[in-house]
C-alpha cells in the first residue's frame, strides 16, 4: 500500500463522514479533478483501506433496544478448533463485532438484542451452547454516550 498523501487524507475524511457524496462532490472537497479524485478511491478501495460503505442505522428506532458487551472465554483443550468457534461466532447477526483481547477473556463482542428477556436467550440458549465456549460475561449498555465515529485519520 503506498503512503496515505494529504488528497488521501482528505478524501479519508470526507467519505467516512458523507458516503454518500458524489464523485464531483469529492473532487471539490479535495481540490482534484473527478477523473483523478475518482482514480484515487478506487486504489483505496482496491488496497482495502477503504472496507465498504454502510448506513449507520439507530438500533433502537429498529427494535433493538439493548446493547451489551459480552467478554467471552474458550475451553483450553478447544484452542485447536478456535477457527470454527469463530466461524460459528461470525454467523449470528446478533453480534456486530467481535475482537480477540487479552486479558482474562479471549474475545470481547457488540451484541444487540430487542430487549433483555431476549438478549438472555441469546447468550443462554444460542452462543453459549457453541462448541468450545466455556463462560460468558455480559454488560449491559446504559446508555451510548459517544456514537460509533469516524476513523482519525493521521496527517
Amino acid at each position: 500500500m503506498e503512503k496515505l498523501d494529504r488528497y488521501d487524507q482528505i478524501l479519508l475524511r470526507t467519505l467516512q463522514v458523507s458516503g454518500r457524496a458524489s464523485n464531483v462532490e469529492l473532487s471539490e472537497q479535495v481540490n482534484l479533478s473527478p477523473p483523478q479524485c475518482y482514480r484515487r478511491v478506487q486504489r483505496l478501495e482496491n488496497e482495502g483501506v477503504i472496507r465498504s460503505y454502510t448506513a449507520q442505522v439507530d438500533p433502537a428506532k429498529i427494535g433493538l433496544g439493548v446493547t451489551a458487551f459480552v467478554s467471552l472465554s474458550i475451553a483450553r483443550e478447544q484452542f485447536k478448533q478456535v477457527r470454527t468457534l469463530e466461524k460459528g461466532i461470525r454467523a449470528f447477526p446478533e453480534i456486530l463485532e467481535c475482537y480477540t483481547i487479552s486479558g482474562d477473556f479471549d474475545y470481547l463482542l457488540k451484541v444487540v438484542a430487542t430487549d433483555l428477556k431476549s438478549l438472555s436467550s441469546f447468550l443462554t440458549d444460542r452462543l453459549m451452547q457453541v462448541q468450545g465456549v466455556a463462560s460468558v460475561k455480559s454488560m449491559v449498555c446504559l446508555e451510548e454516550i459517544k456514537p460509533p465515529s469516524p476513523l482519525p485519520v493521521l496527517d
